[in-house]
């Protein structure tokens, strides 16, 4: 036998190869082009000197050169394919290189079959790690068309090219081309074939092309192929006689179709196909890549729905499935110890905290039995102080679920000092964690929260203030709903520092965002400080005029009537002060406006002014008669009389309330 010649570059050999790249000389430049790619087949080492000497540019300067022979710009993209199997590291080189747009520019130059294969398969495999540059797909619609019109070349452009849209298809605007351009028809096709390697890319392509597109998610539904629909296709696919990837695309495919509205949750392929099969494949006979996997698409399927979230609860043990995730070691014993088996345990974690935020959304009774599983809380604190910002994430949505428990906030919460870490990790985080940990730490400052007061003593005020001003309006929501909150029931020395620290010009700002939720959260903030007696004056004082102003500005603006509600509560509170109400009294365009709105065609509305006119006409206050005077002369107390005969009994009876104040009716 005739042993294999051995390539070895080396210092020597390197230059005379290297040399023999830029010339001219077709036979030369393919011999050169020929060792450099038997000599890095299989060796990283021999990959990592090729990138070092400096060749890939001379690559990339080859692929397009029409002077060249086919054959050696073919042997250069295999070059290039090679490299691309090699380390992360060297893989990154061919990113900054911009190596995909190279080869795609060539691809779209040259027909020729196997130089079309080489391409698909060195793109495919750049594309697969997350730091490509995946736009470079959808910058052109000719790439789009092409490698659409490979897909029907053969089993191998078939599959790199389901793999390459799969990776790219990012954005609606990806989808809505992809669907132009017959996607659907396609889908429908390969779905169909015997070859299993095929079928998965197809599966993988189909939820990245419907993913949360409800028009594409319905077209789908309702295409038909040889007599089946689409959903009975993946239904199929995700049976247990099918590879374990297959089950999980099929069914990620199910949870998108589900999640963009085009299955109803009572669909049997919803609730007894996708959600069973999900959590089968969470067991521990799975490969932990498959049970991770699994993981994340249950959380999404039943992140939304209380029925799916309870049913998921109690099938096939999965709470106690999930506490294996999280007490998967980091170094396990064997050959996936080290750097590894720490991703492994990270990638663990984060699954089954996604998982377990979704069980505990709605229900208590759930939220208790995860609270209760293998001391899940100390394994979610240590979740928080991770150092990757992905098991951060998953383990502070998990905390946000659990928030919601009135119990759980008062007992395990408080025990274990959960807004510690959660105000720790506040400090220089990305928006994403930053949002999630605002909106739990709204939680933990209701009136009925332990953690309130040493969230307050920790400069939460100063924090939240600061995030009013946010470009991310959920940021700015969750600062002004995370204020309003602590100012429930508060001294008065805390309204009045958040009155200071966010300031009236801010308060101005807020009530003129254009998201609804945080106009309503800060009228709400605006309510909570003025509430009892004695805060009401000392607010009002402080900046009573601002506030009328506001109040005024509300009432006068084009603001759906829960809005406008709010603002007249707001008033209603004013006028329960005893210095306040001459703000009121004094201003006769809000008297007026008071007037106006008592008469509104909005029965809320009009409770709301009446019972603004009732504090401040009340009988026992200092100062009743003359303000009596006054509303009487406005015509206010003759209004009262007509309103009487309503049919309304909420109205009703704030209409008898305030009639009965004035002194003689």
């Amino acid at each position: 036998m005739v042993p294999h010649p051995i390539f070895v570059m080396n210092a020597e050999t390197s230059r005379y190869y290297i040399d023999n790249l830029y010339t001219q000389d077709n036979a030369k430049c393919y011999q050169a082009l020929n060792f450099v790619k038997n000599s890095i087949m299989g060796s990283n080492r021999q990959k990592g000197m090729v990138i070092a000497n400096g060749i890939l540019p001379r690559l990339l300067q080859v692929l397009p050169d029409q002077t060249k022979t086919p054959d050696i710009r073919l042997e250069t993209v295999v070059i290039l394919g090679s490299l691309a199997k090699g380390s992360e590291e060297q893989v990154k080189s061919l990113v900054e290189a911009n190596v995909v747009t190279y080869i795609f520019n060539a691809f779209l130059m040259d027909d020729e079959p196997k130089f079309t294969e080489a391409c698909l398969r060195c793109i495919c495999t750049i594309l697969q790690f997350p730091f490509s540059d995946y736009s470079v797909v959808f910058s052109d619609a000719a790439i789009i068309r092409k490698l659409i019109k490979t897909i029907e070349e053969s089993i191998s452009n078939s599959i790199c090219a389901m793999s390459i849209l799969s990776y790219s298809c990012r954005t609606t605007a990806h989808q809505n081309t992809l669907w132009e351009e017959g996607i659907g028809y396609i889908l429908a096709n390969l779905l169909n074939t015997e070859l299993d390697d095929l079928s998965i890319a197809t599966l993988k392509c189909f939820a990245r092309v419907c993913q949360d597109n409800p028009m594409i998610s319905a077209a789908l539904e309702e295409t038909e192929y040889n007599g089946k629909t689409m959903p009975e296709m993946l239904d199929s696919m995700r049976g247990g006689d099918r590879p374990t990837s297959m089950r999980l695309a099929a069914s990620k495919c199910i949870t998108c179709l589900y999640r963009a509205g085009a299955l109803e949750v009572n669909d049997s392929k919803v609730m007894f196909g996708a959600l069973p099969t999900l959590v089968r494949l969470c067991q521990n006979d799975q490969k932990w890549e498959h049970r991770v996997e699994a993981a994340e698409i249950l959380a999404v399927l039943i992140e939304d729905d209380a029925e799916l979230q309870s049913l998921a609860s109690i099938s096939n043990h999965l709470l106690q499935t999930l506490a294996e995730f999280v007490n998967y070691p980091a170094h396990p014993l064997g050959e996936y110890g080290g750097t590894f088996g720490e991703h492994r345990s990270k990638e663990m974690k984060q699954a089954a905290f996604k998982v377990f935020a979704s069980l505990g959304a709605n229900d208590e009774e759930i939220r208790k039995r995860i609270i209760e599983t293998d001391n899940l809380i100390d394994h979610i604190v240590l979740g928080l102080k991770d150092p990757s910002p992905k098991v951060q994430l998953a383990a502070v949505r998990c905390l946000h679920s659990l928030s919601r428990s009135v119990q759980q906030l008062r007992t395990t919460f408080q025990d274990h000092s959960v807004w510690k870490p959660l105000m720790a990790l506040l400090e220089g985080a990305s928006d994403e964690i930053l949002s999630v940990t605002s909106s739990t730490l709204c939680n933990l400052l209701l009136e009925f929260s332990p953690s309130k007061e040493p969230i307050l003593e920790s400069g939460a005020i100063e924090l939240f203030c600061s995030l009013t001003k946010r470009d991310d309006h959920s940021l700015r929501l969750n600062g002004i709903w995370a204020l309003m909150n602590m100012a429930f029931q508060a001294e008065q020395k805390i309204k009045s520092q958040i009155l200071s620290t966010l300031g009236t010009d801010q308060i101005f700002n807020l009530l003129s965002d254009s998201h609804i939720n945080i106009l309503m959260k800060t009228l709400g903030l605006l309510r909570n400080l003025l509430s009892t007696k004695p805060h009401i004056d000392y607010i009002m004082n402080l900046c009573g005029g601002d506030i009328i102003q506001a109040v005024m500005m509300i009432l006068e603006g084009d603001n759906m009537p829960e809005v406008k509600e709010q603002a007249l509560c707001i008033l209603a509170n004013i006028a329960d002060g005893d210095i306040a109400k001459d703000y009121i009294m004094r201003n006769n365009e809000i008297l007026k406006k008071i007037q106006e709105y008592m008469t509104n065609c909005n029965a809320k509305l009009q409770a709301a002014a009446i019972f603004c006119v009732s504090n401040l006409v009340w009988k026992e206050d200092s100062g009743a008669a003359d303000r009596q005077a006054k509303l009487k002369e406005m015509g206010i107390f003759k209004l009262l009389q007509q309103l009487i005969t309503t049919s309304d009994s909420l109205l009703f009876d704030k209409v008898k309330t305030a009639l009965t104040q004035f002194s003689d009716s």
